[in-house]
């Protein structure tokens, strides 16, 4: 029979057995699946994604801040630098940080000291900047050379104490060494003498560290000298 255009055939049907409609059922079921677990793996994806996000920001946000570094010169004028204070706070929006669990490494160029916190060397001395070398505790002694101590010069929610010297937001204190005993540059300087160069860091737990770089003037003629 020839077909006219425009005619369709009406002897011949189609395929419409139980097997074709199995397999259009498998093939339905599958493509369900296939979008499901897709749809599944990049939710968490996404989620993955938001939250490593959220700590990367926070990680670079967060960190301590290095405001000045005080060093205390004896004697005078042909001493060195027997003490140093860095006075540090915390990132404008960063998180709080556990100062017990911070490091202080400096070096002269020929050695390098790293130091961790004494909860012995700790002192309250809220908005006594000018008293911070005559303070009458917070020093690391000469046996603790490789320890620093903690002077806390602003604290409005007490986060700061001995155990647990937390700095958050607001808060600002000084990192106390005892650098006659660790950085000399020899046996006969008893501590950091002029024109010497030191860099180095405070390092948070977490967070990015403070910077420490700075270079000693040339000859001592104050007993207190800003350093950085």
């Amino acid at each position: 029979m020839r077909l006219r255009k425009g005619k369709f055939r009406k002897d011949e049907k189609g395929a419409i057995g139980i097997e074709i409609l199995i397999v259009f059922i498998a093939i339905v079921l599958v493509a369900a699946v296939s979008a499901a677990v897709l749809i599944q793996t990049v939710g968490y994806l996404q989620q993955k994604a938001t939250a490593t996000g959220r700590e990367t920001t926070k990680e670079v946000a967060s960190g301590i801040k290095v405001l000045a570094i005080y060093g205390n010169v004896t004697p005078i004028p042909a001493g060195a630098v027997d003490k140093m204070g860095i006075i540090v706070t915390v990132n404008s929006g960063g998180q709080e940080i556990d100062l017990s669990k911070t490091t202080v490494t400096l070096s002269n160029g020929d050695k390098q000291v790293q130091y961790i916190y004494n909860s012995g060397d700790f002192y309250d001395a809220e908005g006594n900047l000018s008293d911070l070398f005559g303070a009458s505790s917070g020093w690391p002694s000469a046996s603790n050379s490789t320890k620093f101590g903690i002077i806390v010069l602003q604290d409005n929610d007490g986060s700061l104490t001995s155990g647990t010297p937390v700095l958050n937001e607001g808060d600002k204190a000084v990192l106390t060494i005892n650098t006659a005993d660790s950085l000399d540059n020899d046996a006969s300087s008893n501590g950091i003498a002029e024109r010497t160069t030191v860099f180095g860091e405070v390092r948070p737990e977490f967070g990015a560290p403070g910077v420490i770089d700075f270079t000693t003037p040339p000859s001592y003629t104050d007993a207190v000298i800003q350093l950085q």
